[in-house]
């Protein structure tokens, strides 16, 4: 079936209070393919919000936990995951056999997406986290690396930005996911953005992004639901529809 823009949306339930979320949850269901549950409202309410978010909408679910903790407590927290019911949730590509401990854990109902490089993070950051000179030069290359960590492992996926989401697909076929998050229309960049690395929905899904998350640019607008139409019909038009 031909996905369509709005099967490329992620939102983010980023608030402090189940109230919050649920109003964009009931404003947005449905014009978003999927809900982003993060740390912050996860820790605040627990597994009830996902059973708000199934509720109310039909979008799937990405659980946003970015686990990262020795192999035997993330197979058994992928565990719970799966019992939630949600379709994606984080994992760090910080070992290779964590990864393959939290597929695991996962059982075929929930798919891992490993983390390779936050989108606040830059050549500066690599550097202070003390890795090669290579991947300080070339951010990229460690995100390549982590990628093929999380494909060896069976991950559905990787998070990475959009600029990075055609080498991913490149290098491990149009099944691994590329799930995108910094993403920033280009009517709603900023000159201070807290995201290094960023992409235009378009941009980002010409490059082979299967997933796109947007924010604050539909939070924070007026009409929050003519802004994620207009990015969707901006997807739209990139793909012929």
């Amino acid at each position: 079936m031909q996905k369509t823009g709005k099967d490329y949306m992620v939102f983010p339930l980023d608030f402090a209070s189940l109230k919050e979320a649920k109003s964009y949850v009931q404003l947005l269901g449905s014009h978003v393919g999927m809900f982003k549950i993060g740390l912050e409202l996860f820790i605040d309410q627990g597994p009830s919000v996902v059973a708000m978010v199934r509720q109310l909408s039909e979008a799937k679910i990405f659980l946003d936990l970015k686990l990262h903790d020795i192999s035997a407590t993330v197979k058994r927290a992928m565990g719970r995951v799966a019992n939630l019911g949600v379709d994606l949730v984080t994992v760090h590509c910080a070992s290779a056999p964590m990864l393959e401990m939290a597929v695991e854990g996962g059982r075929g109902k929930t798919g891992v997406l490993g983390v390779t490089l936050l989108t606040d993070n830059d050549s500066r950051t690599v550097e202070a986290g003390g890795f090669r000179d290579a991947y300080v030069k070339d951010p990229n290359e460690l995100v390549l690396l982590r990628a093929r960590m999380a494909h060896k492992a069976g991950c559905a996926g990787v998070v990475c930005s959009g600029r990075e989401a055609g080498q991913i697909k490149a290098a491990f076929g149009r099944d691994f996911l590329a799930v995108t998050p910094g993403i920033r229309p280009e009517w709603s960049l900023l000159e201070n953005d807290d995201q290094k690395r960023v992409t235009t929905p378009a941009q980002a899904v010409k490059q082979g992004s299967d997933l796109i998350v947007i924010g604050r640019p539909i939070r924070d607008a007026a009409d929050p639901v003519g802004a994620a139409q207009k990015v969707v019909r901006e997807i739209d038009a990139l793909l012929g529809l």
